[in-house]
């Protein structure tokens, strides 16, 4: 039993000598850095899902757009058609009277009061087609003054697009970032200043600047993956776009979709290279849109 117990002794001396040999400043210097570490953790994955659920509010707007959009198309075809069946009787109306000669005070009267509501219809009809006709122009012009302002930058990474009532600007990331970076180049920031140019003459406008990588897994000092990379990405030209060129921050939304959203396959270093992009996304207006539709009816 003894010989055990001096065993156990011998064996476990070089793990106290180790122990011994770390000084207390050490010890407190490595619990600070961990207590750092975490923190930073904790901040990023809070920052994560706010970005998240921003990204999915505006996705429901943008869904529930186009939806509403719809059935005002089907109820401006419905009108019509109820418009042109109801001219068409009351001409027939009108003319079998005529030959009759039988049109009393108030059948005159309430035939003029249906004539008055079709004309109402008629309006109504017409403002609405002109309201939506407004909203597309916006957007053509936006596209095209985009393309205007960015017209020096190499196609192949800027690429500008309507899709769904909705504005899209793809930057390429080696145009804004070094590899594994979320430092903004100084070359970048000329590109940021041309289409804040363009943002800045429509302050009213809202838009999501949502940051894309490949599916490469990456982590790097407290980046811990792609969703990281990603939102700091994003929030990096976001504080270009606001402190740089003074756009309003109330208009912008942050957003890191990570590996998630890709626009080209991952197996080739060319479909990599078009998923690593930052996307500015310019949202449609719908309060002011139905605003102005309920002031029609």
């Amino acid at each position: 039993m003894m010989k055990t117990v001096k065993f156990i002794l011998l064996a476990a001396a070089p793990m106290f000598l180790m122990f011994a040999c770390v000084s207390p400043k050490k010890l407190r210097s490595a619990e600070a850095k961990y207590s750092q570490l975490d923190s930073s953790y904790l901040h990023l994955q809070a920052e994560l899902r706010e970005c998240q659920g921003n990204l999915k509010n505006k996705n429901l707007q943008t869904a529930d757009f186009s939806k509403e959009k719809a059935a005002y198309d089907k109820q401006i075809a419905d009108m019509q058609k109820q418009i042109n069946f109801l001219r068409e009787n009351s001409n027939i109306a009108l003319d079998r009277m005529k030959d009759l000669s039988v049109i009393t005070e108030t059948q005159a009267e309430s035939i003029k009061r249906s004539l008055d509501n079709l004309g109402i219809k008629d309006l109504y009809i017409n403002d609405l087609k002109r309201s939506m006709a407004f909203k597309d122009s916006l957007n053509n012009l936006l596209v095209n003054n985009l393309k205007s302002a960015l017209s020096d930058i190499n196609d192949q990474d800027i690429n500008i697009k309507v899709e769904k009532d909705v504005v899209y600007v793809d930057i390429s990331d080696k145009l804004l970032f070094n590899s594994g970076s979320y430092d903004v180049t100084k070359k970048a920031k000329v590109v940021l200043g041309k289409v804040a140019k363009v943002l800045d003459a429509h302050p009213d406008l809202e838009f999501l600047v949502e940051g894309n990588t490949d599916s490469k897994p990456f982590r790097n000092g407290l980046l811990l993956d792609n969703w990281d990379l990603s939102t700091k990405r994003a929030a990096a030209v976001t504080r270009i776009l606001q402190n740089t060129y003074h756009l309003d921050p109330k208009h912008i939304t942050v957003a890191g979709r990570g590996e998630y959203s890709p626009v080209a396959s991952n197996d080739t270093a060319e479909g990599r290279a078009a998923n690593r992009r930052t996307r500015i996304i310019i949202l449609p207006q719908l309060d002011q849109f139905f605003k102005l539709l309920e002031k029609k009816k």
